[in-house]
């Protein structure tokens, strides 16, 4: 199989959109809104996990009440949301996406990301184009993407696993990659810090242009 055949699955949040401060931001929100004290950038890295009650639990030292849940929740979203608006694209990814494209790759988005508030920002960074289909999350934000994972995967109507590299700044990605029998690339630029996303087990790199090459060889 050559390497033209490999299909790339991108996350969103830390991965092309360079958003982690704009994260960092909307959870200090959150956490105010029930009294925590605010986070910083690399202890959020450390403790960082999907599904996000369980980081909130690493956190507090116990699972946040439904109605805490709730609160954090929406003050996230109403904040970051506003943040992302100034975000820009992960340092090389425009160019990246393109170049795959005109080569003649397939590649596709999925993120957790509400799906009726990702396609509107993706299509505003002139992006959606390079994407053979462009996922969110449908229903609540309490799990991880492996389910996410399997419907994404159908709907791209017959692309083997065996071909597909999932390329993502979370645990929770290689974790979905492998829900579905898809590799998966690592990349240090987002959520994680190095050393919790080298103990997943999967190559794990710091740029982008890298997580495409490495990605290229998987699959080969």
């Amino acid at each position: 199989m050559g390497k033209r055949d490999t299909h790339l699955v991108w996350d969103w949040n830390g991965t092309l959109l360079d958003d982690i401060d704009a994260v960092i931001a909307a959870t200090n929100a959150a956490f105010e809104e029930i009294g925590l004290e605010p986070i910083t950038l690399a202890r959020y890295r450390e403790l960082y996990c999907v599904p996000v009650p369980l980081f909130y639990e690493r956190l507090m030292g116990r699972m946040p009440t439904h109605a805490e849940w709730l609160v954090m929740d929406e003050a996230f979203h109403r904040h970051y949301w506003v943040r992302a608006e100034l975000c820009r694209l992960a340092a090389g990814a425009a160019e990246l996406l393109a170049g795959r494209r005109a080569a003649g790759h397939t590649q596709s988005l999925l993120s957790l990301a509400p799906h009726e508030l990702l396609v509107p920002i993706v299509r505003r960074h002139g992006i959606e184009e390079h994407f053979v289909r462009v996922d969110g999350r449908i229903g609540e934000s309490t799990a991880g993407k492996a389910e996410h994972m399997v419907r994404h995967l159908v709907a791209l109507e017959g692309v083997p696993p065996e071909r597909i590299v999932v390329i993502g700044d979370a645990a929770d990605d290689a974790v979905a990659a492998a829900h579905v029998g898809a590799r998966a690339v690592l990349y240090t630029g987002g959520s994680h810090s190095r050393a919790s996303l080298e103990v997943v087990g999967v190559p794990v790199v710091d740029t982008l242009e890298e997580a495409v090459a490495v990605a290229e060889e998987l699959a080969a």
